[in-house]
């Protein structure tokens, strides 16, 4: 049984880190406005360009004349996964899922033979992943000290993924991420992005084009890529604060609780204590 001086301290230690968890808790519920509003902003603008590309994707197709980005280098045999976590921890399974996904990817490619480059963006993935994938990361992006993610952040990705393909040290990249739905739901995603990918381009509208949907494609699909990878840190920022939110409002009851239940050995310790003087009081009395 621990002394009454122990439990008092266990007490005063596990109020401090309530308050700390609380503050965390309103800074991460500041934060999610901004980056949610953010998130949600960007959607319409990624999923127009996307619209667009899809219908000059399906015009060019697969032709001798589509640029590399859209038509591949016709193998699949080197991929590069792209994982984008966050770069500090307290906020629940938000990293976790992420590198979860990210492995069982690179075990599915590894077990059919391919080879696997991982390029990471954020320090608790490339963490979690260093255990048993070390030999296969090629490059890690510090986003430390950037107190807002911008597009020039993503431009930096976007430029080192796409460099990296032109000197053919890959034919596949995909990024994994984290999608906002909730402050309580975040979906891990993962996007392939190059060759570029699009949903449901089977048809392209009638339209004209100048230049040629091959000179218009190689100048978007860059920034297409660019633009997916913005997407995707967007997401991930409102993923991490809505995750950081909900961890640190679960250890502030979990801290209320153990508050309450230290408060209430240790009332029953003092009352114990208490009576055991009465008695030996009473005793010594009653032996005069």
């Amino acid at each position: 049984m621990p002394s009454l001086k122990d439990l008092k301290n266990k007490i005063a230690s596990v109020k401090n880190t309530r308050k700390i968890t609380k503050a965390m808790q309103m800074v991460s519920a500041a934060k999610l406005r901004r980056a949610q509003e953010a998130a949600e902003a960007a959607r319409p603008y990624a999923e127009r360009m996307n619209a667009v590309m899809a219908g000059l994707s399906a015009s060019v197709g697969t032709s001798a004349s589509a640029p590399r980005l859209l038509a591949g280098t016709d193998k699949d045999q080197v991929h590069l996964l792209v994982v984008m976590t966050a770069e500090r921890g307290l906020c629940g399974g938000f990293n976790s899922t992420i590198a979860r996904l990210a492995r069982v990817k690179a075990n599915e490619l590894l077990a059919q033979g391919k080879t696997v480059k991982i390029l990471t963006v954020g320090k608790k993935g490339r963490e979690q992943l260093r255990r048993d994938l070390e030999a296969n990361m090629v490059g890690h992006v510090d986003l430390t000290d950037v107190k807002r993610v911008g597009y020039a952040n993503a431009q930096g990705i976007a430029r080192e993924v796409l460099t990296r393909f032109e000197a053919g040290e890959f034919d596949v990249a995909t990024i994994f991420y984290n999608r906002f739905q909730s402050v309580i739901s975040q979906v891990p995603t993962a996007q392939q992005i190059i060759p570029a990918k699009f949903e449901g381009a089977t048809t392209s509208a009638l339209y004209d084009y100048e230049p040629s949907e091959e000179a218009i494609l190689a100048d978007l699909l860059p920034r297409g890529v660019a633009t997916q990878i913005f997407t995707a840190l967007l997401e991930n920022g409102a993923s991490e604060q809505g995750a950081r939110m909900s961890a640190m409002d679960n250890a502030t009851r979990n801290a209320g609780d153990m508050i309450k239940k230290y408060t209430t050995i240790y009332n029953r310790s003092r009352q114990a204590a208490i009576t055991k003087e009465l008695i030996e009081i009473i005793s010594g009395a009653e032996a005069l």
